[in-house]
């Protein structure tokens, strides 16, 4: 839910009739350009010969008209590009309206086909409910081009926009243009090597343009594990900052936009509202302790009230008290007043999702503010109201490892006001989310079916995305998601008993999830002339590998920091001993700044009939440059060489 359109106060009046004027690429056409592929693309699947977008901004008084242009060339190059381009889908949203919608093929023998209206299907959204429409498209042929065309008039994105000109496919050629008249004036900043934008003084009559143009464009991979794509594309942002008839400067900045929110959600109640709210809050458990309080508060809020984005039955907040259902703004409301009741410090934290779209703290947008969580300043926690797998202090990792606006509470006159500041949102430590494993071999009584012991303690994030399942499905069902996920660490073996413990979600980022499994292990034996092979490594369950990555294009961005501790028993019967203990001796690490940050130790010792291996696998940083990525690569693969160690066991 983009936040912005529900707060802030816009500025301008929206029209969709009386155009003012003609934009200027109202009699855009098809092209047909030639244009040479390079031989270094031949290979590519696909490769976008031609990327040309055009934004215009009509104004008249305070009536705004924003008309949106992109022609678009795309080379099809495999049987694998034909089938991802069977479908073009036309762009629409509620407040666009389609003005033109054209799309061609032009074969390899110079024939084109125009797609016709009666080429247009539809299709459905069944989370939303939403109609889409798309192209069936025909005549796809490798070698081939489609060519789309489409124009639409839109709400103007004054408040800041991002335009995107390097994708996972290459690009030959790429344009940006801003127009809009000249009395208005933009600020733009350009990322990751873009050149910056050119503004041309009356480039139209009455109308400056800024634009940009890039060339040669290499695909930014989309298969790379663990890669942030969105925060190393070549792409622009821009928004409006002046109104020079008007004399309005430093417009959508974050200071009116704080206040905006802070009001809007420490909402006034009426006599009705502060009854129902009452008699909600002296249901809530209640704790001395800060950090016991704001969980009570949390548990009761999200298993009380369903969070639903698209409900809009509520006429206030407290509303949703009595219809068991909310959308965002109303839990955020219900949220803040619950927590004012409790007298507990906290802040709203406005982010985007960082995997979703990057925060420049640098440069004010109303557009990278689309989340809100709460921050508690005391605790230096969050928590985040309508995430319902998530409880205090987790909360979604893509809304950490960034920046965010903080809105605290100011008193200036006598009236409380929301201050706005930039600051850096932490996630969790590796210390929450920290895995300890105990691996117990017991081949005394039967050294061709060893019994097998594993305790799994998960916490925080790596725990979360199990506790939360137990409460949304049947005991039937939950009881084989457990099953399935004991077979990650006993190989489908046979198994004795399986428990779990902490699991639901009143435990999350509380209590470690415990999964205990005793199983027979007769398929990990196997016997080798006068000697026994034990396949242990696989025990610890199927690891991340990285073995093929030669030539890593992106950083490596974490989700969360994570931590594991594991230990490994083997019980030997009397008289047998292990041959090749020296194969769990490993160790890799990843050195940042003279400042270990991942590393992997491993090693092993013997106590008469007893072996006891020792593992540490750590990740304390989420961001590892480019330059470290060979040393993480091979920690990483520490864990999936683990997998294959086998060790040898004979009779002394």
């Amino acid at each position: 839910m983009n936040l912005s359109k529900f707060i802030l106060l816009s500025l301008y009046l929206f029209v969709t009739a009386n155009i003012f004027g003609q934009y200027e690429f109202k009699d855009y056409k098809f092209s047909d350009e030639k244009i040479e592929v390079p031989e270094n693309y031949a290979s590519e699947n696909e490769i976008v010969l031609l990327r040309n977008i055009k934004t215009e901004l009509l104004s008249k008084d305070n009536a705004v008209l924003q008309f949106y242009l992109l022609h678009e060339k795309v080379l099809i190059n495999s049987a694998n590009a034909i089938e991802r381009n069977n479908k073009v889908y036309i762009p629409f949203r509620t407040e666009e309206k389609l003005l033109v919608n054209k799309l061609r093929v032009i074969q390899n023998n110079g024939k084109v086909i125009e797609l016709k209206t009666s080429d247009i299907k539809e299709e459905t959204n069944e989370e939303t409910g939403v109609k889409y429409q798309y192209y069936a498209v025909t005549g796809l042929e490798k070698g081939a081009i489609i060519e789309k065309l489409f124009i639409l008039e839109e709400v103007p994105e004054i408040k800041g926009a991002t335009v995107v000109l390097q994708d996972s496919r290459p690009i030959l050629s790429a344009h940006f243009e801003l127009i809009y008249p000249k009395h208005l004036q933009f600020k733009t900043k350009s990322y990751n090597g873009l050149a910056t934008m050119t503004e041309i003084k009356e480039a139209y009559k009455d109308k400056n343009s800024l634009s940009v143009s890039a060339f040669n464009l290499t695909a930014i991979p989309s298969d790379e594990k663990y890669a942030n794509e969105k925060a190393h594309t070549k792409s622009l942002r821009y928004k409006l900052e002046s109104n020079l008839n008007s004399n309005a400067k430093n417009l959508n900045n974050y200071k009116e936009f704080a206040t905006n929110v802070f009001e809007n959600l420490n909402a006034e109640l009426d006599s009705k509202m502060k009854k129902e709210l009452d008699i909600f809050i002296k249901k809530i458990p209640t704790s001395k302790d800060p950090f016991t309080q704001i969980r009570l508060i949390e548990q009761f809020i999200k298993t009380n009230i369903a969070y639903n984005r698209y409900y809009g039955e509520n006429s206030n907040f407290t509303a949703a008290l009595k219809s068991k259902q909310a959308n965002e703004i109303d839990m955020l409301k219900l949220y803040a007043a619950v927590l004012k009741h409790f007298n507990i410090e906290h802040q709203f934290v406005v982010t985007s999702e960082r995997f979703k779209m990057f925060f420049d703290k640098d440069f004010d947008t109303i557009e990278q503010l689309t989340d809100i969580i709460f921050y508690f300043p005391t605790l230096r926690q969050y928590l985040e109201p309508c995430a319902f797998e998530y409880r205090f202090p987790l909360f979604n990792f893509n809304l950490g490892n960034t920046y965010g606006l903080f809105i605290k509470a100011k008193e200036f006159g006598g009236v409380m006001m929301g201050l706005g500041e930039i600051k850096f949102i932490d996630i969790p430590s590796g210390e929450i989310t920290h895995d300890f494993t105990d691996i117990t071999i017991d081949l005394r009584e039967d050294i061709y079916n060893p019994e097998i012991n594993t305790t799994h303690k998960q916490g925080g994030y790596a725990a979360a995305g199990i506790q939360y399942i137990k409460d949304f499905v049947s005991a039937d069902q939950y009881q084989d998601i457990i099953k399935n996920i004991s077979e990650n660490y006993t190989q489908k073996a046979e198994t004795k008993s399986i428990k779990i413990e902490n699991d639901g979600c009143d435990n999350i980022g509380l209590l470690p999830l415990i999964l205990n499994v005793t199983f027979e292990g007769k398929d990990l034996v196997q016997k080798a002339g006068d000697n026994l092979l034990l396949n242990v490594g696989v025990l610890i369950g199927k690891q991340m590998e990285l073995y093929q990555v030669e030539n890593r294009v992106l950083p490596v961005e974490l989700y969360y920091p994570h931590r594991y501790t594991r230990t490994i028993k083997i019980l030997l019967p009397p008289g047998y001993t292990i041959k090749n203990p020296e194969a769990f001796e490993m160790n890799f690490e990843t050195i940042i700044d003279d400042k270990k940050v991942a590393h992997w130790h491993s090693s092993a010792t013997i106590n008469g009939s007893e072996l006891i291996v020792n593992n540490t696998e750590n990740y304390d940083i989420i961001d590892y440059p480019l330059s470290a990525f060979e040393s993480y690569k091979k920690v990483v693969n520490a864990a999936a060489d683990f997998n294959k160690i086998v060790v040898v066991i004979s009779k002394m």
